[in-house]
């Protein structure tokens, strides 16, 4: 008889709960512990593309097709590429074609969570250490004086700022060099018709002068955006005053001068919520010796830059292999070895991927390579 180990799940994103889902329908219970205090505590960020053999995949495993297609927007994948001008360089016909249809974060967060038996999340649990016990169990630590174990294996999918992978790895994420400063637009159709015309079903890119200016509809009528800057990583702290939403749109304006007006109404158009983010990554090939009792997931294992659109999926897609390999081997502790091994390189390809587009990202041949990325793109969904 298959003895089951006793699972911890750290984090409570799309890939934690995913794997959760997965073992709860091959009889394997695990606890997944997340350090927000609900499940509307945050907004969980903007829309994403599930791709057929991630994430769409880990849906079908799931036994959640019905409610995705509650909330997927198959009406939402298209891209447009503007230079500064506004002039169109590529534009997807067919903003409903292909099979990478967007979801909002939350709604797929949401999505999983109902997909659980009650009690297996355990909120305002910030894990805060890790001890090992003499039989090779963990126990665990919280924030709020809380305890929990013994553990036979705990999984980090903690993101990126993991507090289970320093037991693994030594390696922490590097700077990429690029910043983010995201803001929203809110009740679009309505209050902004030129804007919602402007930035189409899907996701609108404008580059030049080495900065670039990303939208992405979002549900509800909501356009979520980024202007992206190569600096230094305190750039943005010194550039902008975030205690006043006004002075961050000036400063953006002033920023992406030469820019068509078209394309900086963005900025004008504007809700007051303006948030720096620095983009971080780990070392193409990350990798760690296996140890019993602890594997990682998702951002934890294999933090990208977002320009492949790989990290959620990515996320899922471990969920699926571990998930699989717990259930189908007699030895739990071989059948991590193998998800790892696994792992480690199926996701070199999308990681080198994220990395040289990180890297060229704004530079001279930016907008040809983005271009190059999009035709490419569109020839493999045809």
């Amino acid at each position: 008889m298959q003895t089951h180990p006793r699972i911890a799940i750290i984090g409570a994103g799309p890939g934690g709960l995913a794997l959760a889902r997965l073992l709860h329908l091959s009889g394997i219970h695990a606890t997944v512990f997340e350090r927000e205090e609900s499940a509307l505590a945050r907004p969980q960020g903007g829309t994403l593309d599930l791709h057929e053999d991630s994430g769409l995949l880990a849906v079908r495993r799931a036994g959640l097709e019905s409610e995705f297609l509650r909330i997927a927007r198959y009406d939402d994948q298209g891209s447009r590429l503007l230079d500064k001008s506004g002039r169109v360089l590529f534009e997807e016909p067919d903003s409903s074609a292909g099979n990478r249809p967007e979801v909002d974060r939350t709604a797929l967060r949401d999505m999983l969570l109902a997909s659980l038996p009650a009690g297996c999340v355990q909120w305002g649990c910030a894990l805060v250490d890790m001890r090992l016990q003499e039989g090779g169990q963990w126990n665990l630590s919280f924030a709020n004086g809380g305890e929990a174990g013994p553990f036979d294996l705990v999984v980090g999918a903690d993101g990126a700022w993991s507090r289970v992978r320093p037991l693994l790895s030594p390696y922490k994420p590097q700077y990429s060099g690029l910043t983010f400063i995201e803001f929203g637009i809110d009740d679009v159709d309505r209050s902004h018709p030129a804007i919602a015309q402007l930035v189409g079903r899907g996701k609108l890119e404008a580059q030049g002068d080495g900065k670039e200016i990303i939208a992405q509809r979002n549900g509800n009528a909501h356009i979520r955006g980024y202007a992206i800057f190569r600096v230094p990583a305190d750039w943005a702290s010194k550039r902008f005053d975030f205690s006043s939403p006004t002075a961050v749109r000036s400063a953006l304006i002033d920023e992406f001068l030469g820019y068509a007006d078209a394309i900086t109404d963005l900025f004008r158009a504007s809700n007051d919520q303006f948030v720096a983010r620095p983009i971080h990554a780990l070392p193409v090939g990350h990798c760690w010796a296996p140890r019993r009792g602890l594997t990682l997931l998702g951002d934890a294992a294999h933090l990208m830059s977002p320009f492949g659109g790989e990290g959620v999926n990515a996320a899922m897609r471990d969920a699926v292999e571990l998930a699989a390999s717990l259930a189908q081997e007699n030895d739990w502790t071989a059948a991590v070895t193998h998800y790892e091994m696994q792992m480690f390189e199926r996701v070199i390809e999308a990681a080198e991927g994220s990395a040289e587009a990180a890297a060229v990202q704004m530079s001279h041949v930016g907008e040809a390579l983005t271009l190059a990325h999009l035709q490419e793109h569109r020839a493999g969904a045809s």
